[in-house]
């Protein structure tokens, strides 16, 4: 008997769950045995079939392309699995709604529209698929009303042997921020694990980016090499059961359960998505993180002010021409606030070496008056963010209250450096307890976003991203690496790469200088990072004295905003170009890099309004191929009808600010 049923919804997802929620118990008494199910996406470019019936499993065509052969899916409770071959009930949906995010990173207004596919394969387990026009996700479902013990397993087996691009580690314990590396799946080492996101790229170079979403109370998901041919297996961080310090920010687990997860067998487990993309420009435009993981409960988020950040640790609080000795200590920190008004930038943040010490961050250091540098600063409308490691804030959450009364507009949070259950719970932790006082959160040493920023918007960026910290010792922070984690890592969410150097080489003459940092590419290179990268929290990692003396150059960077309402991907190639428009209000900002290969592009305007617009160009200087510093800033009237011509030199970018005249 083929009993399904057809629903097609424009309404909100609340209310869609408690239509679901009658629908299913209608059902029950209704049982369909089918071979397969197929579910295809709104434009039905992308389809699902779906197996349920010996075993779960399902395959992905994109655009004619078989680009996930099979997908072989368990959950397991208690050591058993969940699923009973047999009979299954199933819903099918037609959903179309938008979201309007909290803090807009690309878009004030988010259009969804998707099918979906629920098997109900007995009273207390079902497994949801989504198919959008560009994406596949599917989570199980429970309705288990005690705490369980949770396995799960997932296989999949690609259409060939995909390139990949990874982040390999040993175990599961990192900083998440690694290079990504290139391989083959059948390259792929069996002693290593990657976290995600991971990406692949198809026969017909169509892209796969696996990722997840609305993960809470549970570990983040890893892929390893899989027995069969074409097969990554996914594996997850065990549940810690005893752990131990390690220094004064570290922690190891010495004893772990043989699951994943304690939780309560009555809930929603984590989106698994596969972004699908047949252009490069589909990653970077993507939302579906976001889009698929918890709301925001109706709350007061006015107080929620994203911004740019004058920071101190990259830069090792090196200030010149200045009459104090500088260091960790009151005149300094003065001095970024001095610089940070001047700019109208919204933040400062004090970094390692404010507090007391690492482990005491209820007190300042000797050197630091912070009662009279926290009122200095608010007269100057500069807000302060405090640096602490995880361990510190755990052994002392009430110290929130403190920085509360204090006037503190935020936290920096560093060196979690783990991923499983107990530590994704920390991460929610932290937010809910800095919401509850009105703290802003940055996450330092930390995994990818995975939806938490939705549910709590104070959570305005993460790091989990190979930035421009690493220059400081690294010569892998390259032209190339910043076209690649646009379309990787950023598709997941916010990053804090933490642009700005004032001090720019070419790669073949760039070398690490801890204390006098730099970075590769033209200095419009580094500006245009400004509009291509999204954070809520936007550093301005140089010293206030290098940019005081490149004061056309920052006072250009002091007007690109760090929130967006509508995002356009003008150009785009993994690993060798990226252009991108985005608007703030009726100003339209666009920023470009290129690889080691210089390039030229006609940008056409005819997304402006009717009116003429003042254009403000930071281009490559005539010489900047020889001398990355080199730029050139000119002005022009333009309209609807313009286009641009940008000449980018090898290694090279543009910015351009369009304001309306």
């Amino acid at each position: 008997m083929n009993f399904m049923l057809n629903v097609n919804l424009n309404i909100n997802q609340r209310t869609m769950k408690k239509i679901l929620t009658g629908l299913f118990l209608l059902l029950l008494t209704q049982a369909a045995m089918f071979p397969s199910e197929v579910l295809k996406s709104p434009d039905s470019n992308t389809v699902v079939t779906v197996s349920p019936e010996d075993r779960l499993s399902f395959s992905v065509t994109f655009h004619g392309e078989v680009v996930m052969k099979n997908i072989d899916i368990d959950l397991l409770f208690n050591g058993q699995s969940l699923y009973t071959p047999g009979r299954y009930w199933v819903v099918r949906n037609t959903v179309a709604y938008s979201v309007i995010p909290q803090i807009p990173y690309k878009n004030s207004r988010i259009p969804v529209e998707y099918h979906s596919l629920l098997i109900r394969l007995n009273r207390k387990f079902s497994v949801e698929f989504r198919a959008f026009n560009h994406g596949v996700a599917y989570r199980f479902v429970t309705d288990i009303p005690e705490q369980v013990e949770v396995n799960e397993t997932m296989e999949c087996e690609f259409g060939d042997d995909y390139k990949l691009w990874t982040s390999l580690i040993e175990g599961f314990q990192s900083s998440y921020e690694s290079t990504f590396e290139p391989l083959t799946v059948s390259e792929f080492p069996e002693e290593k694990n990657s976290y995600l996101p991971l990406l692949a790229e198809t026969n017909r170079r169509y892209k796969i980016l696996i990722t997840e979403a609305d993960l809470y109370d549970y570990p983040n998901m890893f892929l390893q090499k899989g027995a069969k041919k074409n097969v990554l297996q996914a594996v997850m961080p065990p549940y810690p059961l005893e752990t131990e310090g390690v220094g004064d920010r570290g922690s190891r687990i010495t004893k772990a359960a043989e699951y994943i997860a304690l939780t309560d067998g009555q809930r929603n487990f984590p989106w698994r998505l596969f972004i699908l993309a047949e252009k490069d420009a589909r990653l970077v435009e993507t939302e579906l993180v976001y889009v698929l993981s918890r709301e925001a409960e109706k709350a007061d988020y006015s107080w929620i002010q994203p911004g740019r950040v004058a920071w101190d640790w990259w830069n090792a609080s090196n200030l010149y021409g200045v009459d104090f000795k500088a260091g960790l200590n009151t005149d300094t920190w003065k001095y970024y606030v001095d610089f940070a008004s001047a700019y109208g930038l919204e933040y400062i943040i004090l970094d390692e070496g404010w507090s007391f010490s690492t482990t005491d961050i209820s007190r300042p250091n000797p050197d630091l008056d912070l009662d009279h540098l926290i009122g200095y600063a608010k007269s100057k409308n500069v807000g302060i963010i405090l640096w602490t490691t995880w361990r510190a804030l755990n052994e002392q959450m009430d110290v929130l209250d403190l920085y509360r009364e204090w006037g503190i507009a935020g936290i920096k949070v560093d060196f979690m450096n783990r991923s499983d259950q107990w530590m994704v719970n920390f991460y929610e932790k932290v937010a809910e307890e800095a919401f509850r006082r009105e703290l802003l959160v940055d996450f330092h040493g930390a995994y990818k976003p995975v939806g938490l920023r939705r549910i709590y918007p104070n959570v305005l960026t993460y790091e989990g991203v190979y930035g421009l910290e690493n220059s400081k010792w690294s010569e892998q922070v390259t032209p190339e690496h910043n076209l690649t984690i646009p379309f990787i890592r950023m598709a997941c969410g916010p990053m804090d790469y933490t642009p700005g150097a004032m001090r720019n080489y070419h790669s073949g003459k760039f070398t690490p200088v801890f204390d006098r940092p730099a970075s590769m590419g033209t200095r419009c290179h580094q500006l245009a990072l400004f509009i291509l990268y999204e954070s809520g929290l936007q550093m301005f990692a140089d010293s206030p004295s290098n940019y005081l003396r490149e004061e056309e150059t920052t006072g250009f960077l002091a007007k690109i905003p760090v929130v967006w309402h509508e995002t356009r991907v003008l150009e785009a190639r993994l690993g060798e170009y990226l252009v991108i428009a985005r608007r703030n209000g009726d100003a339209w900002y666009i920023g470009g890099i290129t690889n080691g290969e210089s390039r030229a592009f006609d940008i056409n305007l005819s997304f402006l309004g009717s009116e003429n617009y003042r254009a403000t160009l930071m281009t490559d200087g005539i010489n900047a191929g020889r001398f990355a510093e080199d730029y050139r800033k000119t002005t022009r009237t333009v309209t609807n009808r313009s286009t641009l011509k940008i000449q980018m030199a090898a290694e090279g970018g543009f910015v351009v600010m369009i304001e309306p005249q």
